[in-house]
């Protein structure tokens, strides 16, 4: 594994300031403290891949992205998210509370965690209705759970695996087994925890995956909307690109996805480059940090072990 990157540290401390931006959310999330309650265990170990990989902020970007393409895809999912949810009129809040949502599962107390998670699970049970063609949808049926866990969890793995450092086989069976007791708290029952049951889940969608004007949308939000602070705003376009890249070829084809909305050659080296040095970085305000600090782990555990 590569050594942590020493900065100056002035250069530490905007990086560290820039990422208190990045992971800043308003409402029930903002009070959410890492650090405590001290020695507290997280629903996944620190020795864990999930704990190495989630503290990456570029291929956490890219793969949250590729994994909202992929759930509005399919027209429950799509539906409720498009209806019961802000992402057209607060894209960037909607945006920070769901990859702080990821932050907690991974790195939070498991105490915090559980009280999260069963939040969102008392409000997706209100979240019901129709799909345009007009089959009904529900937010806690178990089979859009389990493919709206499957897309981030493919989202984050093949992200960290294409653009920051490749996993094997077993290094993916690994990163979905540990992803199943988050799964399980949220209703996800039958989740992926393995490379062979993620390539399953993928097949049996398949049929049910359709295109629809509202990707292209939430693409051209993503592009609009200043997730990164300062002048890192510039690379949003191109990592909006590597997302939709790494999103399966044949479900880009489904949803109408050409070449057009993919990286150009030259970017791809740039976005392996972003993301190999952010591996490097360590951010001490970060969730992971936070997380580290309250284990008793040296800041820098995460960029060393």
């Amino acid at each position: 594994m590569p050594t942590p990157l020493s900065l100056p540290e002035f250069i530490g401390r905007r990086i560290d300031s820039a990422a208190g931006d990045l992971f800043r959310a308003e409402g029930a999330y903002a009070a959410i403290d890492f650090t405590q309650p001290p020695g507290e265990a997280a629903l996944v170990p620190p020795d864990s891949l999930s704990w190495r990989i989630f503290k990456n902020p570029v291929s956490l970007y890219i793969g949250g992205v590729a994994a909202v393409i992929l759930e509005l895809a399919e027209p429950g999912v799509r539906t409720g998210v498009w209806e019961h949810s802000s992402f057209r009129t607060q894209p960037v809040q909607r945006l920070k509370r769901t990859g702080l949502a990821a932050m907690i599962t991974v790195y939070g107390a498991k105490s915090v965690a559980t009280r999260m998670i069963e939040g969102v699970v008392r409000r997706h049970d209100r979240v019901t209705g129709q799909t345009p063609d007009g089959k009904p949808y529900h937010a806690n049926d178990p089979h859009l759970l389990d493919w709206v866990q499957a897309t981030a969890s493919f989202g984050f793995a093949e992200a960290y695996s294409r653009y920051v450092s490749p996993l094997s086989h077993s290094e993916f069976d690994r990163l979905y087994t540990e992803s199943a007791p988050a799964a399980q708290a949220y209703g996800a029952v039958g989740a992926p925890t393995s490379q062979t049951e993620m390539e399953a889940i993928f097949a049996r969608m398949a049929a049910r995956l359709e295109p629809s004007p509202i990707v292209f949308e939430f693409l051209d939000i993503m592009r609009e909307a200043p997730a990164f602070p300062g002048l890192l705003q510039t690379l949003q376009p191109m990592l909006i690109r590597a997302a939709v890249s790494m999103t399966p070829e044949g479900i880009r084809d489904r949803l109408g996805l050409g070449a057009v909305q993919g990286l150009r050659a030259w970017e791809a080296p740039l976005v392996r480059q972003a993301g190999a040095l952010s591996d490097r970085i360590v951010i001490r305000s970060s969730p992971a940090g936070q997380a580290c600090r309250r284990m008793g782990l040296p800041e820098d555990y995460l960029y060393r072990s």
